[in-house]
């Protein structure tokens, strides 16, 4: 299975450490596709329920349900970015992010990463 930037899946994020995001959640891909393609690692940002992060942050990026095949409210933690094995990514994407929304998602990396 071909792992894409932008796409969306639901992968295992256990065994954790204290705050990190854990358990079974979405996650999107966020390394370029000829990093992906290679048997390296994947860098993804993990999805929590809105309902767990009703604060808005600027390295935060909220997809409404039904948008990239999510069935709740999702809010995207770049501030949790992480690399996966690719042996994480079981099933096949549930959906991808718009353009638009990867934008919005780039913006909120940069404000992690560089300020």
């Amino acid at each position: 299975m071909a792992i894409v930037r932008g796409a969306v899946y639901f992968v295992e994020l256990n065994p954790v450490k204290e705050r990190e995001q854990g358990g079974r959640r979405p996650v999107v891909v966020v390394s370029n596709d000829r990093l992906n393609g290679k048997p390296l690692v994947v860098t993804v940002v993990p999805g929590t329920r809105l309902a767990r992060s009703p604060m808005p942050y600027f390295s935060n990026v909220t997809v409404p349900a039904d948008e990239a095949g999510l069935t709740e409210d999702t809010v995207f933690l770049t501030f949790q970015m992480r690399a996966l094995d690719h042996s994480r990514f079981e099933d096949p994407p549930c959906g991808s992010f718009t353009p638009e929304r990867m934008e919005e998602l780039e913006e909120a990396m940069r404000w992690t990463l560089i300020l």
